[in-house]
């Protein structure tokens, strides 16, 4: 099985118009999108598409309708002239937990059959319940033991204290046995956000559902309510708000000549 669990901390640094800091503990499943029938037969905390503790809804990603999330994203892929060659979707996201969840940022690690990543789908949801999806090439898909670095145009409304005409940089760990997703938004003026999850890899199974239930009961109200108590610490520190602007007409956009040529700088 490739799906497992991926236990660690969410980083946020606001570099300006106010310093402003955060971090909090959480988990993410990163889930097989070829493995979550078998998934759902095997454990019993966790179900697809149907009410547990732990729950994974097709209708909750993409373009949030009632569809195969596995063939959705291979079509869109495709219609980005992407071919994973029979290869497997891995999507790093919060489950649902007591039938709710929101999910800020999904990562899809798309595969083909040689197991090289040949893109990556970075899937920014906001607080509107609307989502974008940027699908980026990897140039580098030969490479083992290496950060996939690349690059986009922001084109969706996510912070109301953040403008438009920004960019993102990230740098992305492929998934073993640690993972490392780190986005580095800037102006033309310099940085100003960088946020990153780091993780380490746990099994996915009962027992470790088990212990993120005892652990971590209310996640969901706790990433809901981590962004509205950040949003408002960051009000009263003087920031103004940002218009936001209608959502793209399209669900994704294709970035094909944006991506770095690992220029960014590490961190």
């Amino acid at each position: 099985m490739y799906s497992r669990i991926y236990t660690g901390k969410v980083f946020h640094k606001r570099f300006k118009p106010k310093i402003h800091n955060l971090n909090y503990s959480v988990f993410s499943f990163l889930i097989s999108l070829n493995e979550i029938d078998e998934l759902d037969q095997n454990l019993k905390l966790f179900s697809y598409n149907k009410f547990n503790i732990f729950s994974f809804w097709d209708k909750d990603y993409g373009e949030k309708k009632d569809y195969n999330l596995n063939s959705y994203i291979k079509k869109i892929l495709k219609k980005s002239g992407i071919d994973i060659q029979g290869g497997r979707i891995m999507l790093l996201c919060y489950p649902r937990l007591w039938g709710y969840v929101f999910n800020p940022l999904n990562v899809y690690y798309c595969y083909n059959n040689y197991n090289n990543i040949v893109a990556i789908i970075y899937e920014v949801s906001n607080t509107f319940k609307q989502s974008h999806s940027y699908i980026i090439k990897n140039n580098h898909i030969n490479e083992k033991d290496y950060l996939i670095a690349q690059s986009c145009k922001k084109r969706f409304y996510v912070s109301p204290f953040m403008e438009m005409s920004t960019k993102y940089n990230f740098e992305i760990k492929p998934p073993g046995k640690n993972i490392s997703v780190l986005i580095t938004q800037k102006d033309d003026e310099g940085i100003l956000l960088k946020a990153k999850f780091l993780g380490k890899s746990k099994k996915l199974n009962d027992l470790t559902l088990f212990y993120l239930l005892i652990k971590y009961p209310f996640m969901t109200l706790k990433v809901i309510m981590g962004i509205h108590w950040e949003a408002l610490k960051l009000w009263c520190k003087g920031l103004n708000l940002v218009k936001r602007p209608p959502a793209p007409k399209k669900a994704f956009t294709f970035v094909s000549s944006e991506t770095l040529e690992k220029t960014i700088e590490r961190h």
